[in-house]
């Protein structure tokens, strides 16, 4: 697709910054990738311009345009604890969710550092982080990179491959003396699989009771959730939730939910500097894009309920079709039978030799999806590992198209990425026969 943006234009300009005058063709594909991105609701791109214009002043200033960069500030910290069920007080403002994930670690280092019991003068132990093995990448390769280090035991729990999801008895075992975090996504981006998170956290609270038990703290990355299903971190009961803008409609800035940050919870910066954010992240604060996140999340408090509705309805109708066209060539790679699932996410596989993912998805003449996480494309065309470690076989994982549909896709689209698919396939064992 050349330099050509392959995301929706909002109001006229695409979100990487081309006026929408690209050729026709460009204005008839239907995108299908919204769990690696999303476009800007036109009230969030409202709001940063208005920022941008009225509240261009250092938030720590006492002159008007900080006053009001401030107060939009607070503001939208009110309305992203909302969304996730928190206080103000509870919400820390970053770049994005790859920060997140590694200040949740380096704070769970620190509070083991501070407050781990040796065993005796000459012990030195290290802390235990568990996880799970189909986690984003600004969680495994944290905890891999530690590992590296010296500076921290891990355990990559294995998704069941029966359900797809990290099992609560196979975390719980895999607790040790020295456990100080564990990290389990709330949904999967490539399955869409919700994981049972709220269950976890009932067991890890039950062991943190016990006497001179080194506290786990519990953090869920709820990156894919977020916007498509009503998310409670009280309910769910974690310390940590990595909150990322951009997977909901919002701008590419993210925020940290801490259960009442350095008090009920510890939380140590990576970063020094002038303050901001209680010195929990200091730097002066990225006054328009977190006006933007803050009311991009006031649109998921409002309105959560109707895009899951939609969503759901969507992606139903899409699977529907797929099976219909395709029949017995279809294989639902993130269907796991009486688990939850997220409303858009649909994971599969059109079978054949000629029809790998990348290679579908290259002839494709309307259709704008991926055949995985966008921070793996750079991997070739090697199977998904998430695919391969939820016991899809190599041959079908290889042939995965991940389709995620948004808040606006249509049947008529579904429709259109159909017909596209199939005459994709066509084309494809025409060619290779």
């Amino acid at each position: 697709m050349g330099d050509h943006c392959n995301v929706p234009a909002v109001n006229g300009t695409s979100l990487c910054g081309h006026a929408s005058v690209l050729p026709e063709v460009h204005h008839s594909r239907i995108y299908m990738d919204y769990n690696a991105t999303t476009p800007l609701e036109p009230e969030v791109i409202q709001v940063i311009s208005e920022s941008l214009q009225d509240a261009w002043g250092n938030p720590s200033s006492n002159y008007s345009a900080g006053l009001k960069a401030k107060a939009i500030i607070a503001e939208a910290r009110k309305n992203v604890a909302r969304m996730v069920g928190g206080k103000a007080e509870d919400i820390i403002f970053t770049s994005g969710g790859t920060e997140v994930n590694n200040m949740v670690f380096h704070s769970a280092l620190e509070h083991f550092r501070r407050h781990c019991i040796p065993t005796g003068p000459s012990i030195h132990v290290l802390p235990h982080f568990i996880t799970c093995n189909v986690e984003h990448d600004s969680v495994k390769l944290v905890v891999e990179q530690l590992q590296k280090e010296g500076k921290a035991e891990a355990t990559f729990v294995p998704v069941s491959k029966v359900t797809g999801r990290a099992e609560v008895e196979d975390v719980v075992a895999a607790v040790r003396p020295n456990t100080c975090l564990i990290s389990v996504m709330l949904a999967n981006n490539e399955t869409g699989v919700i994981m049972p998170v709220g269950d976890i956290c009932q067991r890890i609270k039950s062991l943190n009771k016990q006497p001179q038990r080194l506290r786990i703290l519990l953090h869920t990355d709820a990156a894919q959730a977020l916007g498509k299903i009503s998310v409670d971190a009280h309910e769910l009961g974690v310390d940590f939730l990595t909150i990322v803008g951009h997977k909901f409609y919002a701008p590419r800035i993210g925020a940290l939910y801490v259960n009442s940050p350095g008090e009920k919870t510890p939380l140590y910066p990576l970063l020094f500097g002038g303050g901001q954010e209680r010195n929990f992240r200091p730097g002066t604060e990225n006054t328009p894009m977190i006006a933007g996140l803050g009311k991009a999340a006031e649109l998921v408090v409002c309105h959560v309920t109707e895009y899951e509705t939609h969503m759901r309805s969507i992606k139903q109708y899409l699977e529907e079709r797929l099976q219909i066209v395709f029949k017995d060539r279809i294989h639902f790679n993130s269907s796991f039978p009486g688990i939850d699932h997220l409303p858009n996410t649909c994971n599969v596989s059109i079978l054949g030799p000629a029809l790998q993912g990348w290679r579908v998805l290259s002839t494709c003449k309307r259709l704008l999806a991926s055949i995985g996480a966008a921070c793996h494309s750079d991997r070739g065309n090697r199977p998904s590992h998430i695919l391969l470690n939820c016991g899809i076989q190599p041959e079908v994982a290889a042939n995965a198209l991940r389709l995620s549909v948004g808040r606006k896709t249509t049947r008529a689209d579904v429709d259109a990425v159909i017909e596209d698919l199939k005459e994709t396939v066509h084309q494809l064992e025409e060619m290779n026969s």
